[in-house]
């Protein structure tokens, strides 16, 4: 009996350790849920106290968005018209970099309103030019044109380096200049400037030294790929009458009675298969040639001028009669806040 006296004493020292234990889990999670609370009924009442705030003052509001919408269908109904026109590009010879950059400077010109300037390098009037707004110029692509644009980067390097290459990583970096269409846009106050303009946009890269001589170069060496493998066509063409004049030979031969080698035959049909292969390749390099003459005639390729006449810019964000009301009501918003925070400090006073 002596001896069981200590195992008790643990026994009720560890249940009161847990007892402890657990209360002080209690409490924690209470505090817990009592901070949760205390912060969802802090944003209550600034809600409640909000909603008060702009009961009191409703009329105040009303009257200033009635007053800043007619402002603004006014200055709607007097305001300038504004147009946009878009060309889609495709630039050649590594002369996207140069589209951007000029794109750019012209920009620059419209939005410091550099109406002598832009008329020079546009070759308009100053008047004419003084409806320029802003210029803008993007990539246009898509998951497909990606995958394209990657199967033809893949196919210009070797088996080596084609098999480092990965396709997600290709797409994850893609570069705005990598796309192969380009959107020039022109916004301005004058629906038919930018037709005026697209001669010298485009004028600005083809009449460039250095990408004519890039284009000077590839026309003569897909003028030597053509007449190279017209003359693989034309001698595989020799070479196969060669074999038809040889097999009329030996079928001559044959009906005199004179013996054939099955084998030679083999390797004479599979000669023959060769060539038609060779040849219907040698035809499709010379298509994909057209192609890429067809492709890179020009150095900047127009695919969509701009239009004779430009599209009106609408929408309830680009008009006044949205914008005033909101800054009327903001304005008296802030007023009436300062006014009810000096109130406020008064009476804490």
């Amino acid at each position: 009996m002596a001896n069981q006296q200590p195992v008790n004493n643990n026994s009720s020292s560890e249940e009161v350790d847990l007892g402890q234990l657990f209360q002080l889990i209690g409490n924690g999670f209470r505090k817990f849920f009592n901070f949760i609370g205390n912060i969802f009924k802090g944003i209550f009442n600034i809600i409640i106290h909000f909603l008060l705030f702009i009961q009191k003052h409703f009329l105040k509001f009303a009257i200033a968005a009635m007053v800043g919408l007619a402002i603004g269908v006014y200055l709607d109904i007097i305001k300038e018209l504004k147009y946009i026109s878009t060309m889609v590009v495709e630039p050649n010879f590594n002369s996207v970099q140069q589209l951007y950059n000029n794109v750019n400077f012209y920009n620059e010109l419209a939005e410091t309103q550099d109406s002598t300037t832009l008329a020079e390098v546009m070759n308009i009037t100053t008047l004419e030019a003084s409806h320029i707004i802003e210029f803008t110029v993007e990539s246009y692509s898509d998951e497909n044109q990606k995958i394209l644009l990657f199967d033809r980067f893949v196919r210009s390097l070797d088996t080596t380096t084609q098999k480092a290459i990965d396709m997600e990583k290709y797409i994850l970096n893609f570069n705005s200049f990598d796309a192969r269409f380009h959107t020039i846009s022109v916004t301005a106050t004058d629906n038919s400037i930018a037709k005026k303009i697209q001669p010298a946009i485009i004028n600005s890269i083809s009449n460039n030294d250095y990408f004519s001589l890039q284009k000077d170069i590839s026309d003569i060496n897909l003028n030597l790929q053509d007449s190279l493998l017209k003359k693989q066509v034309t001698e595989i063409d020799s070479l196969q009458l060669l074999y038809k004049r040889v097999m009329i030979k030996e079928a001559d031969k044959l009906m005199q009675g004179t013996n054939i080698s099955l084998g030679e035959n083999g390797g004479k049909d599979n000669r023959e298969l060769a060539l038609i292969n060779k040849i219907e390749d040698l035809k499709n390099g010379l298509v994909l040639i057209n192609e890429e003459r067809a492709n890179k005639s020009s150095i900047l390729n127009v695919i969509s001028s701009f239009p004779k006449s430009g599209v009106e810019i609408k929408g309830i964000l680009d008009s006044f009669k949205f914008w005033i009301p909101f800054g009327f009501i903001g304005v008296l918003l802030l007023i009436l806040s300062v006014l009810e925070l000096n109130k406020y400090l008064k009476k804490f006073k």
